[in-house]
């Protein structure tokens, strides 16, 4: 079966989504992207010069299906490359979405990106996403933000892409990871492996370890993950605070990134906006204790008898897990069946799922699979 894959902002987790897929597929699957720069313009423009990627690829006949990222117009696309797509069914794949994004100092809210997200989801065949924290939240946020609106609210098509929803977890490359973890001993290595980015609040965690570090408990830190134009403020005082003991600060190359994900001993997250949370996902794996928020999509990582010790509802709940992890050798040998669990998300279980998911809809597609607008 031949499968267009259309990723408008091709870096970081969209582009290891989009290429692992790829790779691990049973299909012919054929991508064609656009850099990871410019996102907001990727939103605005990507769907046609997109469309125009398609024809060219596609000039001897339509593929059999479309599985396009949600990071651009998909409703446009959908009419940019019509005589391109022929009656491939269309399935949009949600990593974020607008909705419920917070915002930073610098941002004021804008309607224009939600209202993408949301004609893209009104359009497409099936609407895929990566968690079901992230379906529930997307559904709530297309409810909330269309009633603002003065007429012809779109309320009912809500239930409509409901119904055509699934989720579908991001694929990981785990086996890069090798073999056992190989922790190097007292003291324990803290990781965070985030995005340096606002929404992953990075002056709550420099705030926990800060408080730990003036309370004598020592420890290792590693402060991994994307790194952008600047550093957050909170992160300039970690390498005097830590010395020698800040282990590595910035952005890793993929060697020394995994060498770090198989020596921590404890990963943290401190974010406030997480659909999927795949750095998480990578540190866990590779054998790292979790300390997470009791919201978004981690409790769906955690079983019920770990969450008292792994999950936290506030700072003075993120200070005394990580305390406990950090002090007790023993309490983070609880987790020992947690790396086993996130195995499930490596690309040799996620891939043919997604292939049997693309393979049922061209099979049967939905009822109202000719539909390429919202309607009336």
């Amino acid at each position: 079966m031949r499968v267009l894959l259309v990723e408008p902002y091709h870096g970081g987790s969209h582009g290891a989504w989009a290429d692992g897929y790829a790779a691990a597929s049973r299909h012919e699957v054929t991508s064609i992207t656009h850099a990871a720069r410019f996102w907001k313009w990727r939103m605005h423009g990507a769907h046609l010069t997109l469309a125009r990627q398609a024809a060219e690829v596609f000039g001897d006949g339509p593929p059999d299906v479309v599985i396009a990222s949600s990071m651009m117009d998909v409703a446009g696309f959908a009419g940019a490359a019509r005589l391109v797509l022929g009656d491939a069914p269309l399935v949009v794949y949600f990593h974020e979405n607008q909705f419920s994004y917070p915002l930073s100092e610098r941002d004021r809210p804008d309607l224009t990106y939600p209202m993408i997200n949301w004609s893209s989801a009104a359009t497409a065949d099936v609407v895929v996403f990566n968690s079901e924290f992230h379906r529930r939240d997307f559904l709530d946020g297309a409810r909330r933000f269309l009633r603002q609106f003065p007429d012809h609210r779109h309320g009912p098509m809500v239930a409509d892409v409901e119904a055509r929803s699934v989720v579908l977890p991001v694929g990981v490359d785990l086996a890069r990871l090798g073999g056992d973890h190989a922790p190097t001993g007292d003291p324990p290595l803290v990781l965070w492996n985030q995005r340096w980015e606002h929404d992953k609040d990075p002056d709550l965690f420099v705030r926990a370890v800060s408080s730990l570090r003036d309370e004598g408990l020592r420890f290792r830190l590693a402060v991994a993950g994307e790194r952008f134009v600047s550093i957050p403020t909170a992160f300039e005082e970690l390498p005097g605070t830590f010395g020698d003991d800040l282990v590595w600060f910035g952005h890793a190359p993929e060697d020394v990134y995994v060498e770090l994900l198989r020596r921590a001993d404890i990963v943290v997250s401190t974010a406030r906006h997480e659909f999927f949370g795949v750095a998480v996902v990578e540190a866990i794996a590779a054998g790292a204790f979790p300390i997470l928020p009791d919201r978004l999509v981690y409790p769906e990582r955690i079983p019920a008898d770990l969450a008292e010790v792994c999950l936290y509802d506030d700072e003075t709940g993120l200070v005394e897990r990580l305390r406990a992890a950090v002090a007790d050798p023993g309490l983070r040998s609880r987790a020992r069946s947690l790396p086993a669990a996130m195995r499930r998300f490596d690309w040799s279980a996620v891939a043919p799922r997604y292939d049997d998911l693309l393979e049922r809809i061209r099979r049967d597609p939905p009822a109202n699979a000719d539909r390429r607008s919202p309607g009336p």
